[in-house]
């Protein structure tokens, strides 16, 4: 049986952070408080109380009140979700290619936040096939992202939010896979010692698992071999 994987969407496969420093810079192009240091803004994490919270613009140096009018105009946008390029060219469809071979049940979470148009689920099926995803499952969550790895039997989740992995760590016993691209030297303490793999980019997180399908294909070949010659311990 292959791998039951979900992946997040923002941060890991969609580079939503670009499409959000767009519209900031449109807003406020002329605000000299706008730095454009990083593409790919710090973020904070949503809360059960908040579930309209979003990431923080604190990259480009916006006030709060700035962040939540680049929202408010996100909004606003006729099918937002549509557009988002890929984080790495070619990824969808390598993704789709491997789980495709490899028999993988492949799901893919997000928190977006509802635009104008489609609904968020259609609008990211809909951006998932457009490069080479066919028939993509798409859950639209606010609830802990390991519930959901432990409730659906998961065998590994990619997200590059570390509050995120730490909770699939902590709440099930499915493998996360951090994509952590700045200096791991910053990984939030604690996450290897839980078992979060870190991994540079979506590319090397999906060699991982494909390690980690060829292991456990082989582990329980030789667990085979050994019940059929009456040798059952564990390997």
């Amino acid at each position: 049986m292959g791998l039951r994987v979900a992946f997040d969407l923002d941060g890991t496969i969609a580079d939503m952070y670009a499409a959000l420093r767009t519209v900031a810079e449109e807003l406020f192009k002329s605000d000299a408080t706008v730095n454009l240091v990083n593409n790919r803004p710090e973020r904070q994490p949503t809360t059960d109380d908040d579930p309209e919270s979003k990431p923080a613009l604190t990259k480009l140096h916006l006030t709060a009140r700035q962040q939540m009018a680049v929202w408010d105009h996100v909004k606003t946008i006729e099918n937002f979700w549509y557009d988002l390029p890929e984080l790495e060219p070619g990824i969808v469809a390598r993704i789709a290619d491997i789980a495709m071979k490899r028999r993988w049940e492949v799901i893919f979470l997000t928190t977006r936040p509802a635009v104008a148009g489609d609904t968020v689920q259609i609008q990211s099926q809909r951006w998932l096939e457009a490069r080479g995803f066919a028939l993509p499952s798409v859950f639209v969550v606010q609830r802990s992202r390991g519930r959901i790895a432990d409730a659906l039997q998961l065998d590994a989740v990619v997200d590059d939010r570390p509050e995120n992995c730490l909770d699939v760590a902590v709440e099930s016993k499915a493998k996360p896979i951090l994509i952590w691209p700045s200096d791991p030297k910053f990984v939030p303490p604690g996450a290897k010692r839980l078992g979060v793999r870190v991994a540079s980019s979506i590319s090397e997180a999906v060699s991982f698992l494909e390690a980690l399908d060829d292991f456990r294909r082989e582990s329980g070949v030789v667990r085979s071999l050994k019940k059929l010659f009456g040798k059952e311990t564990p390997v």
